[in-house]
């Protein structure tokens, strides 16, 4: 009698073992495949996801040399009615160089070591900066941004101010700069215009490796910029 009765206990452990083990959650047989964790980032930077920044995905940014305008109800983009970008290597003043005040049509292709001139058409009240940043996908990351020299994507800012104390100062540029060829790399970058320190106006922008674009003609360099 012992004997049946311990034989019985057996089966009965042998058969909780085998539940428990089919229903353990941990076995990874129902674990989805593309899921999306709580603390997967929302966007990325084209420095990630461009051939000349080290990634794969070039069809991430594409030209336009369209301003695109922030509008939210604490800052009012219409501070800045256009601008003309210049550029002292690539182009010639008349073509190229001599387009005039837009925010459709602005110069966005750019060399490295190339001197790079801003003319707003701002009032003369108004003083704007410029923060060169590697372009990044998730644009409306600019919404709320706080801009710092301590962002791992800054690359330069321009401040822009009215130069009055030039002897032409309505033909004279506001503000300048360029990036150096042996701290930044080719690539796309963002030019974001700000008005007291919040975003109203973003630029997409290409540069090019120092004198790739200087032997170009007009012409070719406007197909770059619509590529």
């Amino acid at each position: 009698m012992k004997r049946i009765l311990a034989l019985a206990l057996a089966l009965l452990l042998l058969f909780s073992l085998a539940a428990c083990k089919g229903n353990n959650p941990g076995s990874g047989t129902n674990t989805p495949a593309g899921g999306t964790g709580e603390n997967q980032p929302s966007g990325s930077e084209s420095g990630n996801s461009n051939p000349s920044q080290g990634g794969s995905n070039a069809e991430a940014a594409k030209l336009t040399g369209k301003l695109n305008l922030i509008e939210l109800d604490d800052r009012d983009p219409s501070v800045l009615r256009g601008v003309t970008i210049k550029g002292n290597q690539a182009g010639t003043a008349e073509g190229f160089n001599g387009r005039k005040s837009s925010l459709t049509d602005v110069r966005c292709v750019f060399e490295l070591n190339e001197w790079i001139e801003f003319y707003p058409d701002i009032d003369k009240e108004y003083g704007l900066r410029v923060w060169i940043l590697k372009h990044r996908d998730d644009q409306e990351y600019y919404n709320k941004a706080k801009f710092s020299d301590l962002d791992p994507n800054f690359a330069n800012f321009c401040d822009l101010h009215y130069p009055a104390d030039e002897e032409k100062p309505d033909e004279w540029q506001w503000g300048s700069f360029y990036l150096n060829k042996d701290e930044c790399k080719p690539g796309y970058y963002d030019f974001v215009f700000t008005y007291e320190g919040k975003a109203i106006a973003t630029l997409l922008t290409r540069f090019y490796t120092a004198d790739e674009l200087t032997v170009k003609s007009d012409a070719e360099l406007e197909a770059l910029m619509h590529e």
